[in-house]
């Protein structure tokens, strides 16, 4: 019995280490893994969470179709009686009779009308009715931007709705042109862009742009591509390198396409020779007629066919088109000083913007 007893007290201090070791090296349960739990916080304000959090609220995605046509795009609310902003070129596609569907953070869907839009500018305003709880965004100012300032990009990139991105303002004033689809490039945008890194992608157009503060400062509307194009609306993906319409020009555009549906562009009366390889714009006709309007504001200037302009405002200009942008920049009634090359002498001349309607 002894012997017994010897055995069995050996055996049960055996078994008793051997299930310690087999517990502690998991053989009778589930690995469990440490994890360091964190209290549940709001996201700090002015960090990129912040914002995301304050402005996705009022982004929307566009999805358009019609005419054999379909795009997705991105449009942030504007009031809380349904007016939303977003680029011309992604509500294009429904045409007189397609189809434009809005999709809100919630997820609730409503159907909207386009209440104008301009190629020039690349702005379009539409509007949802019967939705209630709209929560508009801040507009910020675009002409306080630095270069440097961080920003947060929000969008659908690629139907990938509520995207938020972050980088900062890369250059302010940057010339660029987009579109030019149609034969008669009634569908050219002339932009002075804010340029940011901030990832933009096809579908972040019309999208806010927006500051530490989540004010919007600009609307996404173009990216360079690769091949160093400029695109509207491809599908080419980011290379750092995006455009938006600042928002002082945009808010402007948006007023006039609610108030009367349509925006005027100031203009100073001249035609452009298109064919000029130099630096600057000339000013010249290609079928013999007078380049300078009669009466207009480059003729009650002193502008004369056959001037190159490389300046406005103390600012070099190095096209035709760089000289439409600057000038679209500004509203009709103020003045610019341009710089004008006549018979290899320089003159400074003052013209008064006129306007002209969009159709």
């Amino acid at each position: 019995m002894a012997a017994a007893a010897l055995i069995a007290l050996i055996a049960g201090v055996l078994g008793g280490t051997v299930g310690i070791y087999l517990e502690r090296n998991g053989a009778f349960s589930d690995v469990r893994l440490p994890q360091t739990r964190s209290e549940s916080s709001p996201p700090a304000e002015g960090s990129i969470a912040g914002i995301a959090s304050a402005v996705l609220p009022a982004v929307v995605t566009l999805h358009v179709s019609g005419g054999g046509a379909a795009g997705t795009g991105t449009g942030f609310v504007l009031d809380d009686t349904g007016y939303i902003l977003t680029n011309a070129h992604v509500v294009r596609p429904a045409g007189a009779s397609g189809v434009i569907q809005v999709t809100f953070s919630s997820g609730d869907t409503a159907r909207a009308e386009v209440v104008g839009q301009d190629s020039g500018y690349d702005l379009a305003v539409v509007r949802v009715t019967g939705v209630s709880g709209l929560t508009p965004v801040e507009l910020g100012d675009s002409e306080a931007v630095s270069v440097g300032d961080p920003v947060v990009a929000i969008g659908a990139p690629f139907d990938l709705e509520g995207t938020v991105t972050s980088g900062i303002i890369s250059a302010t004033e940057r010339p660029i042109t987009a579109g030019g689809e149609e034969a008669d490039g009634s569908d050219i945008s002339y932009v002075n862009a804010l340029q940011t890194d901030a990832p933009i992608n096809p579908g972040n157009s019309g999208g806010p742009l927006v500051d530490v503060n989540g004010r919007v400062i600009g609307v996404n509307s173009a990216i360079r591509t690769g091949d160093g194009g400029v695109l509207d609306g491809g599908q080419s993906g980011s290379v750092g390198l995006g455009f938006a319409i600042p928002i002082n020009q945009a808010k402007d555009v948006a007023e006039q396409l609610i108030n009367t549906g349509r925006a005027t562009h100031p203009v100073i009366g001249v035609t452009l020779d298109t064919g000029y390889l130099g630096d600057g714009a000339r000013v010249g006709s290609s079928n013999g007629d007078s380049a300078v309007v009669p009466g207009g504001p480059a003729d009650q200037a002193g502008v004369e066919d056959g001037d190159v302009i490389t300046a406005v405002n103390g600012d070099r200009v190095r096209s035709g088109d760089e000289l439409i942008v600057k000038i679209r920049s500004h509203r009709p009634g103020d003045d610019l000083a341009l710089t004008v090359e006549r018979g290899g002498e320089e003159i400074e001349l003052t013209v008064t913007l006129g306007e002209s309607v969009s159709e």
